[in-house]
């Protein structure tokens, strides 16, 4: 006579294998639809957020699943092992977001001048739906940002602004950086188009100089005196002298959405840039604004190698 052993059925790892199936489709989904789609970034966050959600579940059934194969030997370790695999890509991505809010500065917009930031050209607006509202920065918010990024500032080439925005411009296609206005000597577009020349007027040969509009010269010619550095009008002549190129960029896997403000002004013989990026949504950017300066500023000293300054 023969016996045969029944094996029980752990239902558990099998829903687990459904659930992870799931929240795994629903993260490419989500993922493929911000990054190439129309889906905005509030959506993003929630839909990642559910899809996390699901595969934590996935997982605590698969735990179940392989504890009830440890004890009755029951059926469903297959299960439970393939949905641990398909949860892990929602739960990493929600995980590394979760490390970084924790350990970074809840900050969404970081400078490398923190006393005197470059003003945007165009504000940056966008909806930020189930979002919390966004905040002005504060003197607090630079205090976070240069305690947890010191190494953060400008830098100082030597050289005309002309020869710097050349690599400027370079250096921001190479990093995917779309420059959407200008403002500055020189800059008309974002395309580095240079400025139309007005046409010169023909003098009406009909027409003769009348001399009685020209006056006697004065004996003695003021000549004016110095002003302050420091004043309004030194930094309002200062101001106009800037040249101010506003972009935007995206991350590379997820496709979040950052503006870049690049300011470069001359002080004696030399140009300092100074960067400005900015989340586009939500009022913490995980670090990642900070990752970007620091990624194109790195990019723009090894373009104008040789000529950085102390």
């Amino acid at each position: 006579m023969t016996i045969r052993f029944d094996r029980p059925v752990s239902h558990a790892a099998r829903a687990s294998r459904l659930i992870a199936s799931f929240a795994l489709v629903l993260c490419g989904v989500i993922l493929v639809g911000h990054r190439f789609g129309p889906l905005e970034t509030p959506y993003f966050v929630l839909l990642l957020l559910i899809s996390a959600g699901f595969a934590g579940l996935a997982v605590l059934l698969a735990i179940i699943g392989l504890t009830q194969l440890w004890r009755f030997a029951a059926i469903g370790g297959v299960s439970a092992f393939k949905a641990l695999i398909y949860a892990a890509l929602p739960l990493a991505i929600v995980g590394i977001g979760v490390e970084r809010y924790w350990t970074r500065p809840a900050i969404y917009d970081v400078s490398t001048d923190l006393v005197d930031a470059p003003e945007w050209l165009a504000p940056p607006q966008a909806k930020q739906i189930w979002l919390p509202p966004r905040h002005f920065v504060t003197p607090q918010d630079r205090e976070a940002q240069y305690a947890a990024y010191p190494a953060l500032t400008g830098r100082r080439y030597e050289g005309a602004a002309d020869r710097v925005l050349e690599a400027v411009r370079k250096v921001a296609k190479d990093n995917h950086i779309t420059i959407v206005k200008a403002e500055g000597a020189d800059v008309v577009d974002p395309n580095n188009h240079e400025k139309p020349k007005r046409p010169a007027r023909r003098q009406n040969q009909s027409q003769t100089p009348d001399d009685s509009a020209v006056t006697d010269m004065p004996d003695v010619v003021p000549v004016p005196t110095p002003r302050p550095y420091r004043d309004s009008v030194a930094d309002l002549i200062r101001q106009n002298s800037d040249v101010v190129l506003q972009g935007e960029t995206r991350t590379r896997i997820l496709g979040l959405n950052f503006d870049v403000l690049i300011r470069l002004r001359e002080e004696a013989e030399t140009t300092l840039v100074d960067v400005r990026v900015a989340s586009r949504y939500g009022q913490d950017d995980l670090g990642i604004s900070a990752n970007i300066a620091e990624s194109y500023l790195k990019a723009l000293d090894a373009e104008l190698l040789g000529i950085a300054g102390s």
